[in-house]
């Protein structure tokens, strides 16, 4: 009994020597410490001894249980110890490299765009002006002469709320309070959001717009062009060529589109202005009378013009992107171009 317990303990003390990880050392344990096992098996052979011999050989298989029990806690903790250490040499930190810099943010491709439209106009001395995005009926629609059949007021292209409140189409409402709160001279412009239910790749259901209104006497219409001209070769940084065509819009009267060179084949003819040459960028007039009586100010003494753009358009036309979404779809790795 003796020769073969010395025999069983120096195989245990040699596996649990020899193992490599936990999984290793219970396979260890099952072998000498389970109901299968070797010393297990030894205590159960006892009663194949005799009386006398039984006590003797039940301390010495016991005490030999605590030895490999004793060795498979050594073992176990040298083995987390061991985990551990590798652990932390993985993660390491060389304290001799330089420190990581933290990665800057940056302004949005659209939101540097009406900044930069803001820091023109404001060298012009025009005051920036905001408004309420949610507005009544009578301040986005008809306090700018807009008549309940136009199609502008239809269900399909507002966004309507139950109070009869909506979404504003445009910011031209913010003009309209300027308007009632401010005497003329005049001199705004008012960017923000709007809404309307619209999108597909050249628009959006909310989407940035800027509008400008000067109100004072004598304002005509070469006032207006020379505006809308010097604007747009400062924000394109270009002496690029400008058209106005007739047009109609319920608030201004005369009104028209502008159009621009276009800025990707400088009027050669490209897909970005279908082989025309000219890209359209807003909309402007002179200021209807009626929405100067409207807003309390006197047409007979005083004139002014107005005009439109969106945001989002002037940026991909600067920046020469042809989807307007993907200002919108928030992936990093194209917003960091403009950055």
């Amino acid at each position: 009994m003796s020769t073969e317990l010395e025999r069983i303990l120096d195989d245990a003390q040699a596996a649990v020597a020899a193992a490599e990880d936990e999984r290793a050392l219970d396979a260890v344990r099952v072998q000498y410490l389970g109901k299968k096992g070797q010393l297990t098996a030894l205590l159960k052979n006892l009663g194949q001894l005799s009386a006398g011999e039984r006590p003797q050989a039940g301390a010495a298989i016991n005490a030999a249980k605590d030895h490999v029990q004793t060795w498979l806690a050594d073992r176990k903790t040298d083995l987390a110890a061991q985990q551990l250490q590798a652990a932390l040499s993985a993660d390491r930190v060389d304290v001799t490299l330089p420190g990581r810099h933290q990665s800057l943010g940056g302004l949005h491709p659209v939101t540097s765009v009406l900044l930069r439209i803001e820091a023109i106009f404001a060298g012009a001395g025009y005051a920036v002006v905001t408004g309420p995005e949610i507005e009544d009926d009578y301040h986005n629609f008809e306090a700018l002469n807009i008549p309940a059949h136009h199609p502008a007021r239809a269900m399909h292209d507002t966004f309507y709320f139950g109070d009869g409140t909506l979404l504003r189409t445009h910011t031209s409402p913010s003009q309209v309070h300027v308007m009632e709160q401010q005497a003329p001279p005049i001199r705004v412009i008012c960017p923000g959001r709007v809404y309307r239910r619209d999108s597909d790749l050249t628009h959006s259901p909310m989407f940035q717009q800027v509008e400008g209104l000067v109100v004072d006497r004598g304002v005509s219409f070469a006032d207006l062009k020379g505006t809308v001209i010097e604007f747009l070769q400062t924000f394109f940084e270009r002496d690029l060529d400008v058209r106005f065509r007739p047009s109609y819009f319920p608030f201004t009267e005369p009104s028209a589109e502008v159009d621009v060179q276009c800025v990707h084949c400088l009027g050669n003819g490209c897909r970005v202005c279908s082989q025309t040459g000219w890209l359209e960028v807003m909309g402007c007039g002179l200021v209807h009378p009626r929405v100067l009586e409207m807003s309390g100010i006197d047409s007979e003494e005083y004139s002014g013009f107005a005009f439109g753009m969106g945001g989002d358009r002037l940026a991909m036309l600067l920046y020469e992107v042809d989807d307007l979404r993907l200002f919108y779809e928030n992936d990093l790795r194209f917003l960091r171009q403009f950055n």
